[in-house]
């Protein structure tokens, strides 16, 4: 074969190769969009029943506040409390209690983000994180978390009521 053939050859192989990696990149892209979408998805399914959660906590416990959380720390809800208790000596001590549950938003990482944050009386009661990878969440599973971190709150908080 002769160098004009060899040249030839080569430059043939360089377009497939430059062409099946062009490929690779925009199903990369479209796999980019399919995550953003499937991560929107989630969080408003998750978000929805964290709002119905909450709510339904501060029914349970008059002096609540709801409110739902729409911003850069994620989508979901919070629930808080400022109560006062009178020491003796007429001392007046301010006590917060909140439940706040998100959905953190979408990082560099695909994966979807459970975060909770509890305080009762100024103390933390706990502070958790779960996530999985998009492509294998399985939303019972958050569903469950969101269910048991909220009944362990509301036990937690009927215990250390002041």
């Amino acid at each position: 074969m002769d160098f004009d053939q060899q040249l030839k050859k080569a430059i043939a192989r360089g377009s497939r190769s430059r062409e099946t990696r062009d490929q690779a990149a925009r199903h990369a892209a479209l796999t980019a969009e399919e995550l953003r979408t499937l991560h929107a998805k989630y969080r408003l399914d998750l978000s929805e029943a964290i709002e119905d959660r909450l709510r339904k906590l501060a029914d349970h416990f008059p002096g609540f506040e709801f409110e739902t959380v729409l911003g850069s720390d994620g989508w979901g809800a919070r629930i808080t409390r400022d109560d006062l208790k009178l020491a003796p000596r007429r001392q007046v001590a301010s006590l917060y209690s909140r439940l706040e549950m998100v959905i953190t938003p979408k990082g560099e990482a695909p994966i979807i983000e459970l975060v909770a944050k509890a305080t009762i009386g100024n103390k933390e009661a706990f502070n958790r994180r779960q996530y999985q990878p998009l492509q294998d969440a399985d939303m019972t599973v958050f569903e469950a978390l969101i269910n048991q971190w909220s009944v362990e709150y509301a036990e937690l908080y009927a215990a250390q009521r002041v």
